[in-house]
């Protein structure tokens, strides 16, 4: 099971890599289409749906290095049962607002898709793609926090408590 984790892990690391690769490609081609003397509609529209895709499936991989802004103000002044106690807590309450999330991005995205709905941009684009997109990094930040309170629940700490960034506290 770990290796599966690890694996959809990896592959919104990925995804959300090749989405800004992508932006830096549409900035560059509108860029040299200005220098050419034309303009190549909807190149915005779609680098700005790159954005939204790649900052939610970067979500799961920044919490699981550890690499999301944590104030450790509380936490950081806590030991033992306690700390375990309030981690546990914070878990379970950003495992259940995440899931919360998910449940009802994936019904919006299946309306929009139910419903036809179309950006309203330049180019019409199906907007249950990128939604979809959006609801894959979510899921994925779902499960990792999950995760991580099945192995705190079993004594292990959390994975962005053994990486290398210290929270902001």
């Amino acid at each position: 099971m770990r290796a599966g984790l690890t694996l959809l892990y990896r592959v919104a690391e990925g995804l959300g890599a090749l989405c800004l690769v992508l932006i830096a490609v549409l900035i560059l081609a509108n860029i040299a289409a200005r220098n050419l003397g034309f303009v190549v509609r909807g190149l915005d529209e779609f680098a700005m749906y790159f954005m939204a895709a790649s900052y939610f499936l970067m979500l799961a991989p920044a919490l699981r290095r550890g690499s999301h802004i944590r104030v450790g103000i509380i936490i950081d002044r806590l030991r033992g049962s306690a700390r375990r106690a309030f981690e546990i807590l914070c878990l379970t309450a950003g495992s259940a607002l995440t899931v919360y999330f998910a449940f009802w991005w994936a019904q919006m995205t299946w309306d929009s898709y139910d419903f036809g709905d179309l950006s309203q941009g330049v180019v019409p684009i199906p907007l249950w793609i990128p939604q979809g997109v959006m609801g894959l990094g979510l899921v994925a930040l779902a499960v990792a926090l999950l995760d991580d309170l099945a192995g705190v629940l079993r004594g292990r700490p959390a994975s962005y408590e053994t990486a290398d960034l210290p929270s902001e506290g």
